[in-house]
């Protein structure tokens, strides 16, 4: 089976183990008998789908949550049964793997108008002008005094 990751893309579900422990937090008796925390474990070195490059990028993106290894942990103990961290693990790791694989439009650099050019440079002298005057009344009004 496999595992879709985007519209063009999968992982085998080989590529993915999960392994469960206890979890903390809310759960009543169930915390202390039942191990319903999940942590997903994805290891993008032996990743049969992903390219060399696609590999380079994810490990780059992802560095905080892989390993030396290169394997990538996600853990999940949000629901009180194992199948419901199971899928919000998977679909954690399906949005991480969508954020670092999905590549972003080169930004084209544009030049700012003439016209606002001009208007920037006209604010700036009005504005020079206002303190101009606002000096020249202060100074009047002191000599007066």
């Amino acid at each position: 089976m496999m595992i879709r990751i985007a519209d063009n893309f999968w992982i085998s579900d080989d590529d993915v183990v999960f392994k469960a422990s206890r979890s903390s937090g809310p759960g009543g008796q169930n915390v202390n008998k039942l191990n319903t925390r999940v942590t997903l474990l994805f290891d993008v070195p032996k990743c049969r789908t992903l390219s060399e490059e696609q590999k380079q990028r994810v490990l780059a993106g992802l560095s905080t949550r892989a390993d030396k290894a290169g394997v990538i942990r996600v853990v999940s103990q949000r629901f009180r049964s194992q199948k419901g961290n199971r899928d919000a693990a998977l679909i954690r790791l399906q949005q991480l793997l969508q954020d670092t694989l999905t590549e972003l439009p080169v930004r084209k650099r544009t030049k700012a108008p003439a016209s606002a050019h001009q208007r920037r440079l006209d604010a700036k002298k009005h504005r020079g002008i206002l303190k101009r005057e606002r000096t020249m009344r202060i100074l009047e009004r002191g000599e007066d005094q």
